[in-house]
């Protein structure tokens, strides 16, 4: 064998050497990995049915929400919170008003209060327009009356002077004012699509029909004729629960006249609110289904036949807005996840607008969960944080008729108890209760001082914790 011969064998030996020394001992099994594991995912509730709106439209619009849209088995407190809106028209010349102006003169109005409701009147009669009627009627123990005329420039001056002659003298004779200011607007109401009687008065009624109740009856046969009642009360001392009372029942507002700027700013917003009605007699009624128990509507009275409530509400002005929260009660017997119906309520009325009958209905449903902390975790914070304003006000009512009784004790605690209801409602709200915790603190202030302080100035404050109460139970423009 030749060199070459042998040195290219021994290259080749070398080569298949190191091509078998550079693989692996052993080829591994390639095993693919374990399919990472799926989340199973949370079970989730059953949607919520949605609120069921329906009617014949007109000029208002009903929309509504529950605070609670879960609810769990056992007995519950929910709130329905209702938003009832007129339709805005815009452009529209406030239209002529038929008015009775109707004001106490007794012996219980002497002095300032008389004066003041004087010069109460004569601002009105400067804010009437040629178009506008006026009658001027005042009431003692007896009836007087400045027969209705249009506001031209001589019969403002003859309006004028009468009111500056009106004097006080004798009883209150409260109902029969008002029917005097009813007879007045008859003579002219087929003329007129707004007819209005405005009272201003002390509200304390001592000839004729004397009661509540019977006072509250003539207001509500004014309001089925045709006519809105607006009540003012004059003084501070004047009787704010039989006031509000007969502008609840006929359909008008509710006010207190403090002095001349603010009477200025409350006739103009009332001459604008019944110049610009688009709905008369407005009621809302529901009907209470099996599991469902009612206790109130805040800050409006009810009456109530079987599992049928019905609430009046007042007339609407155009873009009006007032709420409504009803407290309900749930009894739901078993954790089937299911929807659960709470109330299907409806509103009737007239729309002047097309001077035709309407209605809207909202159906409201909650759902059935057995999770507390799903219950919890769905309220709705709107309705929620509203409910929670109107159950405070129930309170300051409360409050309000205790200082005026004399019970100062009582009064601080069912405010300092708000505080107690702003804090629990304190992971809904957020920030949304700064307003109700500062409020709150001034009543409290206030009823801690009560006390001591001079007899009109806490009769003042008493109703302005009144009208501080209607306004946070959801009443809107039907409270000045």
């Amino acid at each position: 064998m030749n060199r070459t011969t042998a040195f290219l064998g021994i290259a080749a030996a070398l080569l298949l050497t190191a091509v078998v020394v550079g693989l692996p001992k052993h080829a591994p099994t390639l095993t693919p990995p374990p399919p990472a594991p799926v989340p199973t995912p949370p079970p989730q509730p059953l949607p919520l049915p949605p609120p069921v709106v329906n009617g014949h439209p007109g000029s208002l619009t009903m929309t509504g929400k529950l605070s609670h849209p879960y609810v769990v088995p056992g007995t519950s407190d929910l709130f329905a919170t209702l938003d009832i809106t007129a339709v805005d028209v815009p452009g529209t010349r406030r239209a002529p008003v038929n008015l009775s102006l109707v004001i106490d003169r007794s012996g219980s109005m002497s002095g300032e209060k008389i004066a003041q409701a004087r010069r109460a009147a004569l601002r009105l009669v400067d804010l009437l327009e040629e178009t506008d009627r006026m009658a001027i009627v005042h009431y003692g123990s007896d009836v007087r009356l400045l027969p209705g005329a249009f506001a031209t420039t001589d019969n403002k001056e003859r309006m004028r002077r009468y009111i500056r002659n009106i004097s006080d003298e004798g009883g209150t004779n409260i109902g029969d004012g008002l029917m005097a200011g009813k007879a007045q607007l008859d003579v002219a109401r087929s003329d007129f699509t707004v007819n209005r009687l405005l009272l201003l008065s002390d509200g304390q009624p001592t000839v004729g029909v004397t009661s509540e109740r019977g006072l509250v009856n003539i207001a509500s046969k004014l309001r089925a004729s045709g006519t809105t009642v607006t009540a003012l009360g004059v003084g501070a001392d004047f009787n704010e629960d039989l006031m509000q009372r007969l502008a609840d029942t006929g359909g008008g507002s509710y006010g207190f006249i403090r002095d001349a700027e603010s009477t200025v700013a409350l006739f103009e917003k009332d001459l604008q609110q019944a110049g610009t009605m688009v709905a008369r007699g407005v009621t809302l009624s529901f009907t209470v289904p099996d599991g469902v128990d009612f206790r109130e509507i805040f800050g409006r009275p009810v009456s109530r036949s079987g599992n049928v409530v019905t609430v009046a509400l007042p007339d609407f002005s155009a873009r009006q807005t007032e709420k409504l929260v009803v407290h309900l009660t749930t009894r739901v017997s078993d954790a089937t996840e299911r929807a659960f119906d709470v109330a299907d309520f409806r509103l009737d009325y007239t729309d002047l607008l097309t001077s035709q009958g309407a209605d809207a209905n909202v159906k409201l449903a909650a759902m059935v969960t057995p999770d507390r902390s799903l219950a919890d975790q769905k309220r709705d914070k709107d309705a929620f944080v509203f409910a929670t304003r109107a159950r405070a006000s129930r309170n300051v009512e409360k409050a309000a008729s205790a200082i005026q009784q004399g019970r100062y004790q009582e009064a601080q605690q069912l405010i300092q108890d708000n505080k107690v209801l702003f804090d629990s409602a304190a992971p809904v709200a957020g920030s949304d209760l700064a307003g109700d915790y500062a409020a709150n603190e001034q009543q409290l202030d206030f009823a801690k001082k009560a006390p001591a302080a001079p007899a009109t100035v806490q009769s003042e404050s008493v109703k302005a914790m009144k009208v501080d109460s209607l306004r946070g139970s959801g009443r809107g423009a039907s409270v000045y």
